[in-house]
């Protein structure tokens, strides 16, 4: 199974062409517009023939879950109200949390604190032999000191208490804060690049699996962040 996590900049309608060259079974895409009320018919096909699942607060940018014919998408009932932003799935009956965490109204639960604060009613959504957490979580270690008591080192560490471990992390043996691959640059600026899109995966899912970021000089033009491809070896 081939999971791609990618933060399009809006406008997925547009770039679909781009993913659709990855051959993806799974996508989960920030900043996609809501399929159900979008002008492009097109688009509006698309996701029906992919089970679309989305969620967000502004209709032109939101979180969406799609799958490719053949695999069953269904939302979990651990939708969190208020929370920015999640969309707990299972695919094919496997546990995968799609995130991309957002700017709140709390100053203390920010980006990676919203995250923080979703694990701690509803961890057990990932506590299973079998789950991923994929996503934009806007987060790295280097910004700890923003989130004192729910900083990405935090969330890292209740992650691993489940289960679950970064696949980069695990197949470059690089820590947390010193990623040598960025997934994001600021302003489309090769210049101010930052590690911030992430894969979490169960131990057995780990074994085997494979995971690129998809090259500047193809995605920069389309979006500020670079896709994610996560391969497993087995989804069964």
């Amino acid at each position: 199974m081939r999971i791609v996590t990618w933060n399009c900049a809006g406008a997925l309608r547009r770039k679909r062409a781009a993913l659709d060259a990855l051959n993806a079974d799974v996508l989960v895409i920030q900043e996609c517009e809501n399929p159900v009320v979008c002008a492009d018919r097109s688009y509006r096909e698309w996701a029906e023939r992919h089970a679309g699942q989305w969620v967000g607060s502004d209709k032109n940018k939101g979180l969406g879950v799609f799958v490719r014919p053949g695999h069953s998408l269904a939302v979990a009932p651990w939708l969190a109200s208020g929370l920015q932003c999640f969309l707990p799935c299972l695919i094919d009956g496997m546990p995968l949390l799609a995130v991309w965490t957002k700017k709140s109204d709390s100053d203390c639960y920010d980006y990676i604190g919203q995250l923080w604060l979703w694990l701690q009613t509803h961890a057990g959504f990932l506590g299973g032999e079998r789950a991923l957490l994929v996503g934009d979580l806007n987060s790295n270690a280097i910004w700890d000191h923003l989130h004192r008591g729910c900083c990405h080192s935090d969330v890292v560490r209740l992650l691993e208490s489940l289960g679950l471990h970064s696949l980069y992390h695990r197949t470059r043996e690089e820590l947390q804060g010193q990623e040598r691959t960025p997934t994001f640059f600021l302003q489309r600026n090769p210049a101010k690049p930052y590690h911030i899109d992430y894969a979490f995966l169960s131990a057995c899912l780990l074994e085997g699996a494979r995971i690129e970021i998809g090259p500047p000089a193809d995605w920069l033009a389309l979006s500020d962040h670079m896709p994610l491809v996560v391969d497993l070896a087995d989804s069964g």
